[in-house]
């Protein structure tokens, strides 16, 4: 699963407009025009057989910038913090080597989430991870505890998220 994939699943799960991807994006520090965000979208369609399987999009997302527009969707759900000014969009990381876990925190922060409604989330599509490794997933890397969110996970919980957003 690259970063395309996850912005498509999540842009579907949390029902997030054109005009509010691309606010999200510009907040993160990251301009992009209404073509740029179809672009980042759609996927490219290829005549060849070997590579029709591949999601490959028209524009790819690499790591940092997929993590500025999730700094960018918290300030657009929660907006700036009082006492900065700058807010999150200034604490990017350099290289981000787990980007699912990554994903994972910055929704708990933006869509102001507890672990019980990301153990009802899961629940939704019958994966019952239990509260330890939720926050195993939650924890900063390098840490004793620290556990690599899988993709089958992040998957897994963005159709969660569609499916519990739908039921409220």
């Amino acid at each position: 699963m690259n970063n395309n994939d996850r912005l498509l699943r999540l842009r579907y799960a949390i029902d997030l407009k054109d005009r509010d991807l691309i606010k999200a994006f510009e907040l993160g520090g990251v301009p992009l025009t209404k073509e740029e965000a179809r672009a980042v979208l759609t996927k490219v369609q290829d005549k060849h057989e070997e590579d029709a399987e591949k999601n490959v999009y028209e524009k790819a997302l690499n790591n940092q910038v997929f993590d500025a527009f999730l700094n960018g969707l918290i300030l657009l759900a929660r907006g700036p913090q009082k006492e900065k000014t700058a807010g999150i969009a200034v604490q990017q990381s350099k290289d981000i080597k787990y980007i699912n876990n990554v994903l994972l925190k910055k929704l708990k922060i933006a869509l102001s989430m507890t672990t019980e409604d990301i153990l009802a989330i899961f629940a939704e599509v019958e994966l019952y991870p239990s509260k330890g490794e939720i926050g195993a997933f939650l924890r900063k890397e390098g840490q004793r505890n620290f556990k690599p969110c899988g993709d089958k996970y992040m998957r897994n919980f963005l159709k969660g998220l569609g499916i519990y957003n739908r039921k409220k």
